[in-house]
């Protein structure tokens, strides 16, 4: 099979344009024009794999201060939809304004840009050329050969967009300066927003946050974002995960959570994060590739999102979080997990149980709980810090050495991980309820994120398991029935072998050998497409869109976006 990650390269001649405000190379041609209206009975059923939730957690608690600080940052992750859009498509306004119909301007909006981001980033309107795998990071005429050849000592900065010159040369513009005017309009209002903090922590990371934006020197801010245990309002803002970059995988793109802690969730999870170490060093790996100590100052905590924007907001929504990225700041205090409650229950409730009722085997339907569903994405999030970060042979981080890969093998490994870590903590008395519990949710979510498609580092993970288990005999299609039947102790077999030839891959930085993997497991089967497609025949969405904003809250409509 081809490459789950490659895509055709060829664009129409200058469909990306700059922002009017980002240093441009030379003055293109806007060809985005010659776009003709799409089919509507198409986007009609392109939506259909959308439901829509309205995102409006409880705010009562909340004092005035509080609601307007909530307001400023929703204001400023607004920004972060600007600078996404750029670094996914280019110019937004020169797309949105040949389309004449609303359906598809709103699946566009969707999916920022016209792409389908669920069908493997297939293009839904007529005359649009395939995605860029370097999406708009990269010029679209730049080849991989002459990008390694180039001599830029930023260009794999997660910061910097790689353009060409006068002279037709490669370069690299920083974010901030590329984005001059959007990032000083949000460091103004993380600026504000800090003025309003009551707790000093909060203030101190928007402060420095604000800054980060305005230089690209964001670990500063990482590290005080680290040190915050206590207070009840959080924002992630910024360029942060390298998912849009399928070329290589370097470019951090922009997007934002603004978010509410559950102070009595998050209590019940914190005992959790003291197991890191033991469960680091029972790995099922040899030494060598477990030989770095995950930080124990990590955070487990669980949240009500109020506002999502740019990248994470883009086709499948995220419902859990683990950051910071910087290897540097997980090896000295590890990472903070964030389990976004409100978004993981709409989720449940309106995608997992209706695949569940079609494809799980009816006596073992009733293993399917949201606690499982919540613990097992949980400790997804806790196992990206098991593992390794850094190769043992000298490739530099796992991120570097496996490129593009990378984020499809990080995920996969915290996946099979999470499962692992769920097992170890259940024999140990931790973890309550039945194991059953946890392993039949399990591939009942197999079935959700693995219609993410191929333009998901998520869809690709759970595409490798899904195959990798199925041959290990992990479970079984019933041919009369047509739903699945775990066998409880082959899956246990098989998230061992899977977590151990993962470590191994990220140990190794052995690129060649995580491409292998992904050609031989990253494909649907045709029977898995089947059953895939009754899922769509009963118009199961296959994720969510949010209504949200600062009208949705009841704010004052002057901070609405």
């Amino acid at each position: 099979m081809q490459n789950a990650f490659s895509y055709l390269a060829s664009f129409f001649v200058a469909l990306f344009l700059f922002f009017s405000c980002s240093p441009q190379p030379s003055e293109e041609e806007d060809a985005s024009a010659e776009v003709p209206a799409t089919d509507s009975i198409a986007i009609e059923k392109r939506l259909n794999k959308y439901t829509t939730v309205r995102l409006e957690p409880e705010m009562a608690h909340l004092s005035a201060n509080q609601q307007e600080l909530v307001a400023l940052i929703i204001e400023a992750a607004h920004l972060m939809d600007d600078m996404f859009w750029y670094e996914a498509y280019g110019k937004k306004d020169s797309l949105l304004q040949v389309v004449n119909d609303v359906e598809t301007e709103k699946f566009i909006n969707i999916n920022y840009g016209p792409w389908d981001r669920l069908a493997n980033n297939e293009p839904f309107v007529e005359g649009v050329a395939p995605k860029q795998a370097g999406a708009n990071f990269y010029p679209a005429d730049m080849s991989k050969e002459e990008f390694e050849q180039s001599n830029l000592p930023d260009k794999t900065s997660l910061y910097t967009f790689i353009r060409r010159n006068e002279a037709g040369e490669l370069t690299t513009i920083p974010y901030h300066v590329a984005f001059e005017e959007q990032v000083v309009r949000a460091a103004e209002l993380l600026k504000e927003a800090a003025a309003l903090a009551e707790n000093e922590g909060f203030k101190n990371y928007l402060n420095l946050r604000a800054e980060a934006l305005l230089t690209d020197n964001y670990q500063p801010s990482d590290l005080a974002w680290m040190d915050m245990k206590d207070n009840d309002i959080d924002v992630v803002i910024g360029p942060i995960e390298t998912y849009e970059d399928q070329l290589f995988g370097y470019k951090a793109a922009h997007e934002a959570y603004v978010l509410l802690k559950d102070q009595e969730w998050s209590e019940r999870l914190e005992k959790y994060v003291a197991f890191l170490p033991e469960l680091q060093t029972n790995l099922p790996v040899e030494a060598k590739y477990k030989q770095e100590q995950p930080g124990s100052d990590a955070d487990l905590g669980a949240y009500d999102v109020v506002y999502y924007a740019g990248d994470c907001n883009a086709g499948s929504k995220t419902i859990a979080i683990n950051l910071p990225n910087d290897e540097e700041v997980q090896l000295q205090k590890g990472t903070r997990r964030l389990q976004l409650k409100n978004a993981m229950r709409a989720k449940y409730d309106e995608i997992l149980v209706p695949i569940s009722e079609l494809l799980i085997a009816a006596d073992q339907r009733q293993y399917i709980t949201f606690n499982a569903f919540f613990a097992n994405t949980m400790f997804h999030e806790v196992a990206h810090g098991l593992g390794i970060k850094n190769t043992i042979t000298e490739k530099g981080t796992v991120r570097e050495a496996l490129k593009e890969h990378a984020s499809a093998l990080e995920e996969g490994k915290a996946d099979v991980l999470g499962l692992y870590m769920i097992t170890q903590l259940h024999e140990k008395g931790e973890l309550e309820g039945d194991l059953k519990d946890y392993y039949t949710t399990f591939l009942a979510s197999i079935f959700r994120s693995v219609r993410f498609g191929a333009s998901s580092a998520h869809g690709v993970a759970n595409m490798i398991r899904f195959n990798y288990f199925q041959e290990k005999d992990a479970f079984v299609r019933d041919e009369e029935s047509e739903t699945y039947r775990v066998n409880y102790e082959q899956m246990r077999q098989a998230m061992n072998d899977l977590s151990q030839e993962i470590l191994v891959l990220q140990g190794e930085g052995d690129y060649e050998g995580v491409a292998a993997l992904v050609d031989a497991n990253g494909a649907i089967t045709d029977q898995l497409q089947a059953d895939l497609d009754r899922l769509a025949e009963k118009n199961i969405a296959v994720d969510v869109v949010f209504e949200q904003g600062t009208e949705v809250l009841g704010f004052s409509a002057s901070r609405q976006p």
